[in-house]
Formats: C-alpha cells, sequence, structure tokens
C-alpha cells in the first residue's frame, strides 16, 4: 500500500459501507487539538452544534450561526487527517426551502474542506436531504431528540416512548435513508425503537443514547471526558479530568504568589551553564 493511499480520509461512503458491519467509532470535536488526539481512534469526528453549549456556554443549540461552524470546522480539519469531517448546519440555515439547505451547506464544505454536513429532522426534510444527495452534498442524518427543536419540545427528553411516537420517529428515519442520507444519527430513544430503525434502513445508525443495537456511537467529546456539567444519563465517562485541570491551576496559582514560578531568566541561566 502506498504512503499515499494510506493517509487517505474517509469519505462519506467509506462510512455508508460500514452498514451491518464493524461498529462505527465517532466523537465531536470543535478544536485542532482535541482533533488531532482523537483522529487515530474515530471514523468521523462531528463538528456538531452543540460548540454553542460546550465551548460558550450556552442554554441550547438554537443561537448558533453558520460563521461559527465554519471557523471551528477549519480548525478541526486541521487538526485531523484520517477521520471523516462532519460539520451541523445549525438553526436557521437550511430549513426555509432545500435551495436555501444547499447554499449554506455548500458555503460550509468550500470554506471548510470537511467531507460532510449534517441535518435534524426526518419527513420533513426528506425533500432537502434528497435535493442535496443530488447535489454531491453528503448528508447525515437526525431523528429522535432534535436539540434544535428544543422550544418546541419543551426540555431534552427521551423520545418514542409510546406505540404511536415510536411509529413516527422510524417513519422519520425511513424518509431520509430512502432520500439518500449516508447515515443517521439517532438521538435518546430506547433499545427496541433504535433496533427496529438499524434493521429497517439501508444506511449505518449513530446511536447517542440510541442503544447499542446501532451501527455506531457518538458522544460529546467534553461530556465523556468528564468536562462537561451537565451530562445527559445515557453518558459514559470515560475520564474525569475536569477535577485534574483545576489541580493543576491551583498549583500553578500557588507557583505564582510564591513566587516559585520559573521565569525565562531560569531559563536561560539553565542554557548557559550547560
Amino acid at each position: 500500500m502506498s504512503i499515499q493511499s494510506a493517509a487517505r480520509r474517509l469519505t462519506a461512503p467509506d462510512i455508508r459501507a460500514r452498514k451491518g458491519g464493524e461498529p462505527i467509532v465517532s466523537l465531536t470535536s470543535y478544536h485542532a487539538h482535541t482533533a488531532r488526539l482523537i483522529d487515530p481512534h474515530v471514523d468521523f469526528m462531528l463538528v456538531g452544534d452543540s460548540l454553542g453549549m460546550v465551548m460558550h456556554g450556552m442554554e441550547t443549540t438554537v443561537p448558533v450561526t453558520v460563521e461559527m461552524m465554519i471557523l471551528q470546522g477549519q480548525a478541526v480539519m486541521r487538526g485531523s487527517s484520517r477521520a471523516l469531517v462532519v460539520v451541523d448546519l445549525p438553526f436557521g440555515s437550511y430549513e426555509g426551502s432545500p435551495q436555501q439547505a444547499f447554499a449554506t451547506a455548500a458555503r460550509v464544505l468550500k470554506e471548510t474542506g470537511a467531507g460532510a454536513v449534517k441535518l435534524e429532522g426526518g419527513r420533513r426534510m426528506a425533500e432537502t436531504v434528497r435535493f442535496l444527495a443530488d447535489r454531491g452534498v453528503p448528508v447525515m442524518g437526525h431523528v429522535g431528540l432534535t436539540p434544535q427543536a428544543i422550544n418546541t419540545l419543551g426540555s431534552f427528553r427521551a423520545v418514542g416512548r409510546d406505540e404511536a411516537g415510536a411509529e413516527l420517529i422510524r417513519d422519520d428515519a425511513r424518509a431520509i435513508a430512502e432520500a439518500g442520507a449516508f447515515a443517521i444519527v439517532l438521538e435518546a430513544m430506547a433499545e427496541p425503537l433504535a433496533r427496529a430503525i438499524t434493521a429497517e434502513v439501508a444506511c449505518p445508525t449513530i446511536g447517542i443514547g440510541g442503544s447499542s443495537a446501532c451501527d455506531g456511537q457518538i458522544l460529546v467529546l467534553e461530556d465523556m471526558l468528564g468536562l462537561s456539567d451537565k451530562v445527559p444519563r445515557f453518558v459514559k465517562k470515560y475520564a474525569d479530568i475536569g477535577p485534574s485541570i483545576g489541580a493543576a491551576v491551583e498549583n500553578f496559582a500557588a507557583d505564582v504568589r510564591a513566587r516559585a514560578f520559573p521565569g525565562p531568566e531560569h531559563v536561560y541561566a539553565s542554557k548557559k551553564s550547560a
């Protein structure tokens, strides 16, 4: 295998081809340095509009702008070389019409260099998904709990708990899969519903609180590292580095106050004596 082919970045078709195969690994990323750390271990990384809450302290994802997504998408692309990078289309940038969605998606892909976009919604977005896919834009769908609809939902809670609600979500997933989505995020739903959708659609499903029945899993990186104050109940923490950061800063502050912090003169003196 040549060096060039070994370094090839994964694409949307690569992810789609994983349906029913080896589980797909994914995390969110908003920075070049975190992208660099997780790139060897994930199949795709999502520049999610959750950056509004994680990075900027917003209450919801609704205020996030296209410019914010592009800025962080550029950073993640600079920090990665292997994983597919998917960028969320933020609220208000694609719902108006398929034409609006294409204009936003084209700008995001051009200005970031990312390989795909993600949008929320089921049957109501199927026409848009088809419009984008037909014009060369790889689209990842998102059904179940859709955070951009928080003002309609009222709260972040699991969906599809009753038979009628579950059937609507199944219809949503089928609609966007048939429209051409290369993968679908299933958020905050019971295992039987996620399993049924995964069996019914031809593209991979990516669970976030959607059970291990999905073709892959995604988490918000800061949630699984213990950096977030509010973490969904379905999140497993794989580290708790928040307290470690706090302790490190406390030690730094103590050194500064005690004038025990080595400055440039210490470094230069060490080099001179060496």
